[in-house]
């Protein structure tokens, strides 16, 4: 039998933003999770579940985002297409096997297959960037009403990615989208405008988004 969590106040997260250890990745535990600032980060495959709630938070604000001369000379030759939730599952399998990773990939089986009922639930979401009508980079993530959050990103061709990132963004900002969680800040979406906010400005922005929404509002 599965249980629902009870998560402890946010405030709670030790200075690594570990929140609390144990409880099953159910779809209601997830979106239980997201909506209040938490979400799951496996420290190793055969542990207890680990949930987090760091600060700062990665974010990034659409209209903050930036495009480095390389992929704009890449968007200006039209060289990829860019599909959502065509293939999340192809996704979601590139972005645990990516090689820049190595072995330590926190996407584990049973992430995998959690995120997989979130995304037939229609609370998650995959971008495919195709080369040839191949996937060849991409991203996926999570989207609870107006709520996005990357997850993680996979390429196999250079700047694959960041097209699906740079499309995301231009999608969901002509629907009325501010902003994404990116729940932290990295090297590459640094250099694309994502910034680091506290914790708390970080809720104040979680309280003003309306999760009403279905995915078909947005994609």
């Amino acid at each position: 039998m599965k249980y629902k969590i009870a998560f402890p106040p946010i405030e709670n997260a030790d200075k690594h933003g570990l929140l609390c250890v144990g409880g099953d990745l159910t779809v209601s535990n997830l979106l239980e999770a997201y909506t209040h600032g938490i979400f799951p980060w496996p420290i190793e495959e055969n542990l207890p579940m680990t949930w987090f709630a760091p600060d700062p938070r990665g974010v990034l604000f659409f209209d903050q985002l930036r495009v480095s001369r390389s992929l704009q000379k890449v968007l200006n030759k039209n060289i990829f297409t860019v599909t959502f939730n065509m293939d999340f599952d192809f996704v979601i399998e590139a972005c645990s096997q990516n090689p820049y990773r190595g072995d330590d990939t926190w996407i584990t089986p049973e992430l995998i297959a959690a995120y997989r009922e979130l995304f037939h639930a229609g609370h998650a979401f995959s971008v495919e960037t195709r080369l040839d009508g191949q996937v060849v980079g991409g991203l996926y993530g999570v989207c609870i009403g107006e709520f996005f959050a990357g997850e993680s990103m996979f390429y196999l061709e250079s700047n694959a990615s960041k097209v699906a990132l740079y499309s995301l963004v231009k999608h969901l900002k002509s629907r009325g989208v501010r902003w994404m969680d990116t729940q932290m800040q990295t090297p590459v979406t640094e250099a694309m405008g994502v910034c680091n906010i506290s914790r708390k400005d970080y809720m104040l922005l979680l309280e003003q988004v309306d999760f009403s929404k279905s995915r078909s509002s947005f994609f």
